[in-house]
């Protein structure tokens, strides 16, 4: 069996930390998102189709043609025009049942099984806030339609964007016209999908979508990482207490890091605060992130500063001696 892995976005939600490379190579206790859904899918697939195209050679470095006895394709997505475009991107290379999910979700080993059980599956998630997802019109066990976002509420299951699928939705994708956002949209072509065939939902046990940079305390929840999650090769001097920090990085003594997200090739000296319901300062991403420090990026070098509550520093900053208190880019 095959997989097929959509990988190709720029991501710009995960600002600062995607600047410098995909989301599928954030890194969490020093393994990145993509490894960690690779995992899952040892023993399962043979082969795992890699949908690329922004920063594509950093993952192509990095994982070359092989992980864990899978072999690893990667296809190109020359254009970002929607999860349905992608995956048509690797029509050439299926022609049996596959597995198709997202390179920056976290799923789960026991459900990717539960799904591979029917021949045509979504996997699905009983949410709080359906509103801010596409959800699963269902008739019976089956699904009929995912309508994304709906403004009145029908259902709390929310798509967690993993299928089982098979060659006949092709010709489905190739027929689509563009969504409201200009994109073609897989979940346009399942709904005609359920029209000829049995769709039928699993209920996940687990599925972390990684959105936002803060995201990423959940999924060290999720790996029951208590307290700091840390990358290779780092010295850590200060105090620093729930944060992720990626690898080759130092914290100086005397530092205090809380709550916060720290990339690779870090030198830090100083004060991050963390309050509770943090906004980003950031206007292209305007939610509440609950409680956060900060989130720095890549090759950043901070000496004797200050840091409020949510400011976000982009890679390659160097920054002596002041107090931060909105984003530095």
């Amino acid at each position: 069996m095959k997989a097929v892995i959509l990988a190709a976005g720029k991501s710009t939600r995960t600002y600062p930390l995607t600047v410098t490379k995909p989301k599928p190579l954030l890194k969490v206790a020093g393994k990145t998102l993509l490894e960690y859904n690779l995992d899952q899918l040892t023993g399962l697939v043979d082969e795992v189709i890699l949908i690329v195209n922004y920063k594509k050679d950093m993952i192509i470095d990095y994982f070359k043609d092989s992980y864990q006895g899978i072999k690893l394709t990667y296809v190109d997505q020359p254009e970002p025009l929607g999860t349905g475009h992608a995956l048509l991107q690797a029509k050439d290379l299926i022609q049996e049942r596959f597995i198709l999910l997202m390179g920056d979700d976290l799923y789960s080993k026991q459900d990717i099984q539960n799904c591979i059980k029917h021949n045509y599956c979504v996997l699905a998630k009983e949410v709080d806030n359906p509103e801010n997802f596409g959800v699963l019109e269902l008739i019976g066990k089956k699904v009929k339609n995912i309508v994304e976002k709906p403004q009145m509420f029908f259902s709390n299951l929310a798509n967690c964007a993993l299928y089982v699928l098979d060659e006949k939705i092709f010709p489905f994708i190739e027929n689509l016209r563009k969504s409201k956002r200009g994109e073609f949209e897989i979940t346009d072509a399942i709904r005609e999908l359920a029209r000829k065939e049995d769709i039928f939902y699993v209920k996940a046990t687990q599925w972390t979508p990684i959105g936002y940079p803060w995201d990423l305390f959940k999924f060290k929840d999720l790996l029951g990482i208590k307290g700091n999650a840390i990358g290779n090769n780092c010295k850590i001097d200060g105090v620093v207490e729930n944060s992720i920090i990626m690898d080759n990085t130092l914290v100086r003594p005397g530092s205090v890091v809380k709550d916060s997200i720290l990339g690779d090739n870090v030198t830090f000296q100083g004060t991050i605060h963390s309050n509770e319901n943090a906004t980003s300062i950031v206007k292209k991403i305007p939610r509440k992130a609950g409680k956060l420090g900060a989130v720095i990026g890549d090759d950043c070098t901070l000496e004797k500063v200050n840091i409020t509550t949510g400011v976000k520093i982009w890679p390659g900053t160097k920054i002596s001696g002041i107090d931060i208190k909105e984003d530095v880019e």
